[in-house]
C-alpha cells in the first residue's frame, strides 16, 4: 500500500505521537496526538493496523485500527493481561506475543481476531527473540537463552508449532550441566518483592566468603532478562556467585514497574539494589567483605549512589561510565533526553530530589568508602567521562580511610558499544581481576 506512517517521541520518553498518511497525496493526519502511551506499530492487512499500546494497559494490549471511507475506528484485539508484553509479532496470520513471567519469556499464540490459540511449550526456561518473518509465513525461527546457557536458535514449523534445534553457540570446555542459576524474590524496603537471579558452579561450596557480584541497572524501562555471557561466567569460573537484581526502573512488570523506579521514585532503586546485598548476606551467600557491585551507564549511577548510601554493605564498588552529576548531566550531549526519567534541575521539587542522591554532591569527609573503580572513556560521548573525573577526584579527596579509589580511562572508545573485542576482554580481566583481588586478599 501507499501508506506511511511517522512516529515521533520525546528524549528518552517511550511514549510518542503517530501520524498517518493514507496515499502519495495527502497530507500526514495524527491518530495518536498526544504522548498518552507506547504506540508500536506491527503490522497491516488491507485496511488494518495492528499497534501494541501501553494507553491505559500499563502492561501492554494490542489495538488496530481501522480505516473505513475515510474515518478512523480503533479496536481492541488482545487485552492487557497480568504479564507484561515484552514483543509482538504477526506471522502465520496470527499474533505470536512474548510475555515476561516473573523474567522469563512466555510465548502465546492468538488469532487475527484475538481469540486465544496455544501456549507454547518451550525447551527451557529464559529469554526467547524471534519470530520474525512476513503475515503469510508458516515458518520461523526463535532463539533461548539463560544465565547457564548460551544462546540456542530454534527453526519453528507455525502449522503445528513443532520446533527443532537449528543452531547453539558452543564454547571451548563449557558445559552448561556444571553450572546452576535460581531465580528467588525478596523484600525491598518497602516491602515491595524484587526477583533476583542468582547463578554460579554447581559444585560451589557457598558461604559468607565467598566472592559475590551483584549487577544491576534500574531504568528507562530496560528489562535485564537473563542472557547468557561470558564475562559473567567468567566470575563464577573464579568461584564467585554471580546475582543480577530486577530492580524497579526497568519494565519486567511494565511501566509500573518503570515508574516505582524513576523521577521522584527513584531512590526506591538503590533501596532495591542494597536491599538484593542484605538478601544475600541473610543466606550467607558472601558478606559485606566479599561482595562487589557493579553496572553501567544509568548503572553506574545505581553503583555509586548505593555505594555512598551504605558503605557498611559492600567491600568493592565499580560504577562504569556512570550519570554521576545529577544536576547538570542535560548540560551535555544527550543528556537532556534523560529528563524523562531523572527529571530537571530546573524544577525545584527535581532539584531537591536530584541533589537528594546525585553521587558528586553526596560524598561525606568523615565516612570510610568501600574500595571503589570507576571506569569511562575518553571518547564516551553518551556519559561524558567528565561524570567519572570529577567523582573520582571528589571521591579521592574526602576518603578517610585507605581503600583505594581508582580510575580506569579507556582511551579510543565510548560508551562501550562497538568496542573491540581485544579492548573488552582486557576491560574484564582488569575490572574483575582487581575486584576478586581485593576480596581475595
Amino acid at each position: 500500500s501507499d501508506m506511511k506512517l511517522l512516529s515521533i517521541s520525546e528524549g528518552t520518553d517511550d511514549r510518542n505521537k503517530v501520524y498517518l498518511k493514507i496515499n502519495e497525496n495527502s497530507d500526514f493526519i495524527p491518530i495518536i496526538d498526544e504522548l498518552i502511551g507506547t504506540y508500536s506499530f506491527i503490522d497491516s492487512k488491507d485496511n488494518l493496523l495492528w499497534f501494541y499500546t501501553t494507553e491505559s494497559a500499563p502492561n501492554g494490549k494490542i489495538v488496530n485500527l481501522e480505516i473505513k471511507n475515510g474515518s478512523f475506528v480503533w479496536n481492541e484485539v488482545i487485552a492487557e493481561s497480568e504479564n507484561a508484553i515484552r514483543s509482538v509479532n504477526i506471522i502465520n496470520n496470527s499474533f505470536v506475543i512474548n510475555y515476561l513471567e516473573d523474567t522469563f519469556s512466555q510465548i502465546s499464540i492468538f488469532d487475527l481476531s484475538g481469540e486465544f490459540v496455544s501456549k507454547l511449550s518451550l525447551p527451557k526456561k529464559g529469554t526467547v527473540s524471534g519470530f520474525g518473518g512476513d503475515i503469510d509465513d508458516k515458518e520461523s525461527y526463535f532463539s533461548i537463552t539463560n544465565y547457564i546457557t548460551p544462546r540456542e536458535i530454534y527453526q519453528i514449523d507455525l502449522t503445528d508449532n513443532s520446533f527443532k534445534l537449528f543452531w547453539n553457540e558452543e564454547l571451548d570446555g563449557y558445559n552448561s550441566e556444571d553450572y546452576v542459576s535460581s531465580l528467588q524474590f525478596y523484600s525491598s524496603k518497602d516491602g515491595t518483592k524484587i526477583p533476583i537471579h542468582i547463578s554460579h558452579k554447581k559444585d560451589l561450596v557457598i558461604d559468607e566468603n565467598t566472592p559475590l557480584l551483584i549487577y544491576g541497572y534500574g531504568g528507562f524501562n530496560i528489562s535485564i532478562l537473563p542472557n547468557f555471557s561470558k564475562s559473567q561466567t567468567a566470575w563464577k569460573n573464579q568461584n564467585g556467585v554471580f546475582a543480577v537484581a530486577n530492580l524497579r526502573g526497568g519494565s519486567e512488570y511494565g511501566d509500573a514497574w518503570h515508574e516505582a523506579g524513576m523521577l521522584l521514585n527513584k531512590q526506591n532503586v538503590f533501596d532495591d539494589f542494597a536491599y538484593a546485598a542484605k538478601f544475600l548476606h541473610s543466606k550467607k551467600i558472601g558478606s559485606p567483605e566479599t561482595t562487589a557491585i557493579d553496572g553501567r551507564s544509568n548503572g553506574g549511577l545505581l553503583v555509586a549512589a548505593t555505594m555512598l548510601q551504605n558503605p557498611d554493605l559492600f567491600k568493592v564498588a565499580i560504577p562504569q561510565v556512570g550519570v554521576l552529576d545529577m544536576l547538570r548531566f542535560n548540560k551535555f550531549t544527550i543528556g537532556w533526553a534523560w529528563e524523562s526519567d531523572y527529571g530537571s534541575s530546573e524544577k525545584k521539587d527535581e532539584f531537591e530530589n536530584l541533589l537528594a542522591y546525585s553521587p558528586l554532591h553526596n560524598i561525606k569527609s568523615d565516612v570510610c568508602y568501600p574500595t571503589t573503580l570507576i571506569t569511562t572513556a575518553s571518547r564516551d560521548d553518551r556519559v561524558v567521562p567528565s561524570h567519572s573525573f570529577k567523582f573520582a577526584a571528589k571521591l579521592q579527596e574526602y576518603q578517610s580511610c585507605n581503600n583505594p579509589i581508582l580510575i580506569r580511562v579507556e582511551d579510543r572508545a565510548g560508551h562501550g558499544a562497538g568496542t573491540p573485542k581485544d579492548k573488552r576482554i582486557n576491560q574484564i580481566s582488569e575490572i574483575y581481576g582487581y575486584a576478586l583481588n581485593v576480596i581475595n586478599n
